[in-house]
C-alpha cells in the first residue's frame, strides 16, 4: 500500500528538487521549464527519491535522506537497490551515509502528526527562499535547512 503524500511531503519534495536546480542527480536530465517556474509538468518529471523510505518518520523530512531523480531513474533504483546504494555512497560519501544511517536508527526522533502544519510551513518557507535566490541569479545546488 502506498504512503499518502501530504503538505509536508509536497513542500519537502519541492525543496529537494529546487536544491538540485531541477536536475536529476543521476542522469543529469534538466527540467528547464521547472527551473523557470518551480513546477514540473514533463512526463518524465523529476521526483524526490528517499534513500531510507518515507515510512521512517525520523528521516522522512531530513534533507540528507533525499535526492532528485527522474521518474525513470527513481523506478530503476527501486528495482536495483544495490546500485542505488552505490550511487548514494558516491554522491554523499561514507561519512554522510553513516550520519544518515545513525539518524534512521535513532528511535528517539519522532514527528508527531500535530507537527505537520509546522513542518509544512517550514519547508514552504525554505522553498520560497530558494526560488528567490534563483530569481536573483543563483545557479547550481542550493542547500536548505531541515525542519529540526
Amino acid at each position: 500500500m502506498a504512503i499518502k503524500r501530504d503538505a509536508p511531503d509536497k513542500w519537502f519534495s519541492d525543496c529537494v528538487r529546487e536544491r538540485a536546480n531541477w536536475t536529476c542527480e543521476y542522469s543529469g536530465y534538466i527540467d528547464v521549464e521547472a527551473q523557470m517556474t518551480g513546477v514540473s509538468k514533463f512526463p518524465d518529471r523529476l521526483e524526490c527519491a528517499h534513500i531510507f523510505g518515507r515510512r521512517s518518520r525520523n528521516v522522512r523530512y531530513y534533507p540528507l535522506n533525499a535526492v532528485c531523480l527522474t521518474h525513470t531513474s527513481h523506478r530503476y533504483f527501486t528495482e536495483n537497490p544495490v546500485e542505488f546504494a552505490s550511487f548514494v555512497n558516491n554522491l554523499l560519501g561514507d561519512g554522510a551515509v553513516e550520519i544518515l544511517r545513525e539518524r534512521f536508527n535513532d528511535l528517539s526522533i519522532k514527528y508527531p502528526k500535530k507537527e505537520k502544519k509546522e513542518i509544512s510551513k517550514h519547508y514552504r518557507t525554505e522553498f520560497r527562499k530558494m526560488r528567490e535566490q534563483r530569481k536573483n541569479g543563483k545557479l547550481g545546488r542550493i542547500d536548505f535547512i531541515g525542519y529540526d
